[in-house]
């Protein structure tokens, strides 16, 4: 009886132990290295949902629109974008591109990027992946391209970057606000939703102005924006040379809102610094040519990390000390106090302390 009493006592303590095993773990994604009271690497930045594929068409020359179905999905507003967590785990970016008041499904539209063009495979599982009937777990929506409040407006797309600014001119003109669109491509046979964005600018013409490169050169910024009333908002979304060249002509009085496929380009002034890692006891050399984030996994290889563009959130890291050189365009002004993204951002001075 006494060796019965035993071993179920054994057994009582062993579960127990189990249980409190798997709290710690579910405490701390990098257990078994003290618990941060919050979480940050790894975890979702906002609660995932799992959509369906509904359709998957082309909607221009390399450019395929998903509508993605459930039920009661969050509101958003113009200018946001989601997460798709793609089948192979990579997290990407997509600006909303449908009708905010349709609850039941989100629209994106993507272009097909080539190797050679830079792309690191996101674009291709999409294309070749994502089709009708696929389950993709998404995060979001998050917006950190809003609609300002403003009494005119201007917008100026390259490319795909019409995605967020379509939702913006639907908004604009269903409220009678005063607007024009300077819209870029390759070809007008590559430029998505070509034929909604102009029938939105009316039968004059006057309002939307449509460059192909193959027919016209490159767009003229400088000559589109020329008149533009002081108060006008300028929305721009494309590639980093076409920001970059509305900057510089931005008429005095107007504002400039931005929305980057990309980082900003890094500088050619970078400075190697040290990183400490305090909980595991570990320091680095990142060295001007070589991101936190490769440096840190160097040491610890299972840090958590996705889009290495500044965009997911997924290596997001809590700072202990020193100066943030900030290079991504997510966290908010709160976030940038006590933590970085460790794929784009820097120290600004010669150390940093990490709590990982």
């Amino acid at each position: 009886m006494p060796r019965i009493r035993t071993v179920v006592l054994a057994a009582g303590v062993a579960l127990l132990a189990r249980r409190a095993m798997r709290r710690r773990i579910a405490a701390s994604p990098l257990w078994p290295l003290p618990s941060l009271e919050e979480p940050i690497s790894g975890q979702p930045r906002s609660r995932a949902l799992r959509l369906v594929v509904a359709r998957h068409e082309s909607v221009a020359e390399g450019v395929v629109q998903l509508r993605l179905e459930g039920d009661r999905l969050p509101a958003w507003e113009p200018g946001a974008h989601l997460d798709l967590v793609l089948p192979s785990g990579l997290v990407r970016q997509y600006s909303l591109c449908g009708d905010p008041e349709d609850t039941s499904s989100y629209t994106v539209a993507t272009r097909l990027i080539a190797a050679e063009q830079g792309g690191r495979g996101g674009s291709r599982e999409v294309h070749e992946q994502l089709r009708a009937g696929v389950e993709v777990e998404v995060r979001g929506p998050r917006n950190r391209f809003p609609l300002a409040d403003a009494p005119s407006y201007v917008f100026v797309a390259g490319g795909i970057g019409i995605t967020p600014i379509l939702p913006m001119l639907r908004a604009v003109e269903a409220s009678g606000a005063d607007w024009r669109l300077l819209y870029g491509g390759r070809s007008r046979a590559s430029m998505p939703f070509l034929e909604e964005v102009v029938k939105l600018g009316g039968p004059e013409g006057t309002r939307v102005t449509v460059v192909a490169e193959d027919e016209d050169g490159l767009p003229d910024p400088a000559a589109f924006l020329d008149g533009t009333p002081r108060g006008t908002a300028v929305h721009v979304c494309g590639p980093e040379a076409l920001m970059e060249a509305v900057g510089a002509v931005l008429p005095e009085g107007c504002s400039l809102h931005l929305e980057r496929f990309a980082p900003r380009a890094a500088g050619d002034d970078n400075a190697a610094f040290e990183v400490e890692l305090r909980r595991s006891k570990r320091t680095v050399e990142v060295p001007a040519d070589t991101t936190v984030l490769a440096a840190v996994r160097a040491e610890l290889p299972n840090t958590a990390y996705s889009c290495e563009q500044g965009f997911c959130g997924t290596c997001q890291q809590r700072v202990l000390e020193g100066e943030i050189d900030h290079r991504d365009e997510l966290l908010t002004d709160d976030e940038r106090g006590d933590s970085m993204l460790i794929c784009v951002s820097r120290a600004r001075g010669e150390r940093i302390v990490l709590d990982m």
